[in-house]
């Protein structure tokens, strides 16, 4: 059955406004039409069945059949605090991480990081694009919330901020030597039963010798995933996969 995302204001008690570009979406480009059911998602943690009554030009109305809950992501929670990459490639992350159960992402920016600057106008050009794939990854995936996507912060308030977070865990994997295997890391950091692991990943430069020394700082060890040197994307899946079937 199709799955779509639909702002929470737009519901009543009984059925849903359905208009702007979900309208377009929904009706336009997906075909559907008076008569037609498929379910609705608004971040809330459930998934509505739901049949259109009325298809105008503009808008569409839609009545609300039945309810049903849809398993919340367990914790420990993954927040993901991600080095700037190319946009391409930020992208690709922010969709599967939706798909994975990330929680949160942060976008940092460090030494190597694409974005330099906190404040930067390449970044806030492309909000807009990145809510959107939240919403289609959300929809294509029948997720129950919505990941949240922070604003840009600099790697070091990013490191303090994890050291003032009560019940969290840090997980730094790092693509140079370490006999710190990320196996032994997940295996301790779950032993610790935090409520939210952090997990830094830095861009295609990587992390900085001096970044290194600043995570030795808060007490994150580097930890390795094996001596091939991985793409950002697939360092970013692995950990999170592993993540995930590791907390079950």
């Amino acid at each position: 059955m199709r799955r779509y995302w639909i702002s929470k204001e737009n519901f009543s008690k009984d059925e849903i406004i359905i208009s702007g570009d979900e309208f377009h979406h929904i009706c336009g480009v997906c075909r559907q039409a008076q008569g037609d059911r498929f379910e609705v998602l608004n971040g809330e943690g459930f998934a509505f069945l739901v049949e259109i009554t009325k298809c105008g030009k503009k808008d569409a109305i839609a009545r609300i059949l039945e309810k049903r809950d849809l398993p919340p992501i367990p914790p420990p929670f993954i927040h993901l605090l991600l080095s700037i990459p190319k946009f391409a490639t930020f992208d690709t992350i922010l969709e599967k991480a939706v798909e994975l159960g990330v929680r949160e992402l942060t976008p940092v920016v460090s030494d190597f990081s694409f974005v330099r600057e906190v404040d930067s106008n390449k970044v806030s050009g492309k909000q807009p694009r990145w809510e959107k794939i939240i919403k289609s990854a959300t929809e294509q995936s029948g997720r129950g919330d919505i990941l949240k996507l922070n604003p840009v912060i600099e790697l070091k308030d990013a490191l303090e901020k994890f050291n003032r977070t009560p019940n969290a865990a840090g997980l730094f994997p790092y693509e140079g030597s370490s006999a710190y295997s990320m196996k032994q890391a997940v295996q301790d950091l779950l032993q610790k039963k935090p409520e939210t692991i952090w997990v830094f990943i830095g861009s295609e430069g990587g992390f900085s010798a001096g970044e290194v020394e600043l995570f030795q700082s808060f007490s994150l060890k580097p930890s390795t995933l094996g001596d091939q040197v991985l793409r950002v994307e697939t360092a970013c899946l692995t950990v999170a996969g592993i993540l995930r079937y590791e907390i079950g």
